[in-house]
């Protein structure tokens, strides 16, 4: 009976813990119709590289879920009346009422999309996506966010090209360009070896060429020591510059469909200097692939070892496995110093 009774008195104190922590819970809930984020006021987006500089404003109001919430913002901007389809995200954090943004950093932003030098019509708004919950995969959870967006502003945007020279006779339209403005210049040029090349200044109407191994105004065409693509750095004030070769390529079995594909020379990728990405096209074996850089195993990406992520190749990291097929093969370099530290991410796509 003694027994019994301590049971009863047990049961007796659980249910009063119970009900006392269910009276002390503060109950959240949500509008029916939740306010969304406004973006208030926008800048002059008539960008200037001699206000590089300078600090834009937008300005905006928090989402209202009808409690205290957190949220993450994004600052986005589209090409007028294509209703966000394939957004420029411009700012992503915490801060909705003040985003603040300088103009050459803006400006690098939108080129990705917009044309410089020219007007684009532009929408613009501000999202926020709220997370209440996480873990359960219901509506509100990280798995299934709440996500609110602005009435889109609409705006005029006028972007500057970075200061440029361009390369003349090198069988191709390209450029290289001064990211500070500075007088030092960089990019990544295709270059044939019987077409040796000068500058060009547009904008102080001056040509480089060379003068021996370093730079000189009006100077003869600077020579190319193999066909390809290369790492040109230019210093107009310093008149130096720098001419390496630097061949992305594909290597590897999946290529002839034997071990000899792991011998030189690979199939050499193609660099974009719009999105900054190296691709190419190709019929594969099954097989692996990796890429090298130039040829060699000092600067090579694989997978991460232990790992199966094309978000996250490493150096001298494990092969690739492919099927037979016809594949467009995309690289972003993340890291590209070739010291051991090389780092990247590709797409693999399947025509």
């Amino acid at each position: 009976m003694k027994k019994n009774l301590i049971i009863y008195l047990t049961f007796i104190g659980l249910i009063g813990l119970l009900t006392g922590c269910e009276e002390d819970q503060t109950k959240v809930v949500m509008l029916g119709n939740p306010v969304a984020p406004t973006l208030v006021t926008m800048p002059d987006l008539a960008l200037t590289r001699t206000n590089g500089g300078q600090v834009l404003e937008f300005k905006g109001t928090p989402v209202d879920p009808g409690f205290n919430a957190s949220a993450t913002y994004f600052l986005e901007a589209c090409a007028a009346g294509t209703d966000f389809a394939d957004p420029v995200i411009l700012y992503s954090g915490s801060q909705d009422l003040s985003i603040k943004i300088t103009v050459s950093d803006l400006n690098g932003m939108l080129l990705r999309k917009f044309p410089a030098d020219a007007v684009s019509q532009t929408d613009w708004r501000i999202r926020a996506v709220l997370t209440v919950d996480a873990g359960t995969g219901a509506p509100g959870t990280s798995t299934k966010p709440f996500v609110y967006s602005s009435a889109p502003k609409s705006a005029s945007v006028t972007l500057y090209g970075l200061p440029r020279l361009d390369l003349v006779n090198s069988g191709m339209t390209q450029k290289i360009e001064s990211a500070l403005g500075d007088g030092k210049y960089f990019g990544f040029v295709k270059l044939d070896a019987t077409k040796p090349f000068t500058l060009f200044d547009p904008d102080g109407n001056k040509t480089y060429g060379a003068s021996g191994s370093a730079l000189a105004l009006n100077g003869t065409a600077i020579p190319v020591g193999a066909t390809g693509w290369h790492k040109l750095t230019v210093d107009v004030k310093a008149l130096t510059y720098k001419l390496e070769e630097y061949q992305i390529g594909l290597v590897g079995s999946a290529i002839t469909g034997d071990d000899t594909g792991w011998n030189s020379p690979d199939k050499k990728m193609d660099y974009n200097s719009t999105n900054g990405t190296w691709s190419i096209t190709i019929n594969l074996f099954v097989g692996d692939i990796k890429f090298r850089l130039n040829d060699g195993w000092a600067w090579n990406l694989g997978y991460r070892p232990g790992g199966k992520n094309l978000e996250d190749l490493f150096h001298n990291g494990d092969n690739i496995a492919m099927t037979a097929g016809n594949y467009t093969i995309t690289l972003t370099i993340t890291v590209a110093e070739p010291n051991g530290s090389e780092a990247g991410k590709c797409t693999i796509k399947k025509n």
